[in-house]
């Protein structure tokens, strides 16, 4: 137990519900407490009925009931009042002994379960253990010395007011020896609560902060990616202007023409560019060159999926058409992190099929598996990294439950993203082919 207490354990702290409803438990304590004084008196069961005794019992009772309204904010202080409430009204036959019990024992009960400097807790209840342990051997040798006119209940060496003293010593044993423990088993579930709170809001910030890093980092390998294809536009753009100089004087014809590649390079690049400036940045870093995979790699990719162990099977839609280097490297991504999470979460029979399908201005890549689908999963680093891929090519991406037929039944996973083909590089395109 620590000497004082310690905020980083420390239970969470008394909320105004928790003070509305100490009032509201106040109240119809004494209310109730009230209702055991009436009672008691037409049953005359205790000597408070007599000799107009009953304004002192109606204070008692409020002395050991209302404090609980503020038990919570002063868990020490009320103990105290209302344990010695209790005492005083038992020694002078002024209370009622029902309610007054429950209250004591509530009182007892907060401070082992609210107090957080835990040594202060322990030596105000073992004050309170003591104080109670007097006043019942005072009690107690006061009925030995001063019996009643009934001789015979104090007659012999184990008399009936011998064992009825003994019964209500191990009751009170058991009534504060159970506060003690509940107390303190409550204060610690309370502590216990608020660290699983305080370290899944901590879970919760480092998995944001994880996941914008992952993003971010993502993106720096898009930029490498970008860098890569930006460099081979300016490389060929060099060339063939260099080439075009080279042939001008005899040759005007093919130095147009080269300049005129030279003039699609540098619109595809500046294309590209426009569409990325938003999402990419190019730091300064000594990694390995970034990688320049094509969507032509796509059924090498399939081979080796189906290699190690998912079988894949690959097919391309309508005739292909040049497309912007960064679209080449994202598609392939794109559809390699689809691959690999079908491998992982799919299970072991699962199986995968990748379309590759040109139309009249645009290109859409399908990869949709067989495997299970995990209800509720929360997108991961991967699935935001697709997204940030597709955006980057200028593009849309979906993904989800794969269904089929009318039912609507869910058949597999399926992602699938459709990239518009813009002007400037289909012009290439028919540059390249001239």
């Amino acid at each position: 137990m620590s000497a004082s207490s310690d905020p980083a354990s420390a239970r969470l702290g008394v909320t105004p519900g928790d003070l509305r409803r100490d009032v509201a438990l106040a109240v119809a304590l004494f209310i109730a407490s009230m209702l055991s004084v009436a009672l008691s008196t037409v049953a005359q069961l205790f000597a408070f009925q007599e000799d107009g005794g009953n304004g002192w019992s109606v204070l008692f009772s409020a002395l050991t009931t209302l404090p609980l309204a503020v038990r919570r904010r002063y868990p020490v202080a009320v103990a105290l009042v209302i344990c010695a409430s209790y005492f005083a009204g038992v020694s002078f036959e002024s209370i009622e002994l029902y309610v007054s019990q429950v209250t004591m024992f509530i009182a007892f009960y907060t401070v082992g379960a609210w107090v957080d400097d835990r040594r202060r807790a322990q030596w105000s209840r073992m004050l309170i253990i003591a104080g109670m342990f007097v006043w019942m051997l005072v009690e107690t040798y006061l009925g030995a010395v001063n019996p009643t006119e009934e001789a015979e209940l104090y007659a012999g060496a184990f008399s009936p007011y011998l064992a009825y003293m003994l019964i209500l010593w191990l009751i009170n044993v058991a009534y504060f020896g159970g506060a003690y423990v509940l107390g303190d088993r409550a204060y610690a579930a309370a502590r216990d609560r608020e660290s699983l709170r305080r370290r899944t809001r901590e879970l919760e910030e480092e998995r944001e902060t994880s996941a914008t890093q992952a993003v971010a980092l993502d993106r720096i390998r898009i930029a490498r990616e970008l860098h890569d294809v930006v460099a081979h536009h300016v490389s060929a753009m060099g060339v063939q202007a260099g080439a075009a100089r080279t042939v001008m004087d005899r040759d005007p014809d093919a130095a147009r023409g080269m300049l005129a590649s030279v003039e699609h390079s540098a619109r595809s690049a500046i294309d590209e560019l426009h569409h990325l400036l938003d999402t990419l940045r190019s730091p300064e870093e000594d990694d390995p060159a970034p990688s320049t995979v094509r969507i032509d790699a796509l059924e090498d990719l399939a081979h080796e999926v189906s290699a190690a162990g998912t079988p894949t099977s690959f097919m391309v839609i309508g005739n292909p058409v040049d497309l912007p280097e960064v679209v080449h490297v994202n598609l392939y991504r794109i559809a390699q992190e689809a691959l690999t999470n079908a491998r992982r979460h799919g299970g072991p029979d699962v199986t995968a099929d990748v379309r590759l399908r040109y139309e009249p201005g645009a290109v859409e890549l399908e990869v949709s598996n067989t495997g299970r689908v995990r209800p509720g999963a929360r997108p991961g680093v991967g699935q935001l990294g697709m997204r940030e891929r597709a955006i980057a090519s200028g593009g849309q991406l979906d993904f989800g439950p794969r269904t089929r037929g009318e039912a609507g039944e869910r058949d597999g996973y399926l992602v699938r993203v459709r990239v518009p083909l813009r002007e400037p590089a289909a012009t290439a395109a028919a540059g390249a082919g001239a």
